[in-house]
């Protein structure tokens, strides 16, 4: 089975074929012009990962939200259950950039961190 792909790991968008072997396994990879275009191309098929990325209310702050996101790439069989998780979370200001704002999101392995700062009111 041929996958046909566009990889986003840089702004050129190489159009990737990725050949499937019938028991799942990756063959080959091509289109790439790159070696991240071929780990692309193989993750893609075998266990898709995303960054999340969303703003959360803060408490006290300048601002009135935050923007984060995850501290690595997730399963994208995990977005909804990230998503969920911040559903019912404020945080306090002071935020700096970096901040681990949730750990371990989920079950997810990966934190929430603070990508703007907002300072205190």
């Amino acid at each position: 089975m041929i996958k046909e792909l566009t990889c986003i790991n840089c702004p050129l968008g190489c159009a990737l074929r990725v050949e499937v072997g019938e028991t799942g396994e990756v063959v080959s990879v091509t289109g790439n012009t790159c070696p991240r275009g071929v780990a692309y191309g193989r993750s893609e098929v075998t266990h898709p990962v995303r960054m999340v990325t969303s703003v959360l209310p803060v408490d006290d702050g300048a601002l009135l939200m935050v923007s984060c996101k995850t501290s690595q790439p997730i399963g994208k069989e995990q977005i909804f259950d990230v998503m969920r998780a911040l559903g019912d979370v404020r945080v306090k200001a002071p935020i700096h950039i970096g901040d681990v704002l949730v750990a371990n999101v989920a079950n997810s392995g990966a934190d929430i961190i603070a990508t703007k700062e907002v300072a205190a009111q």
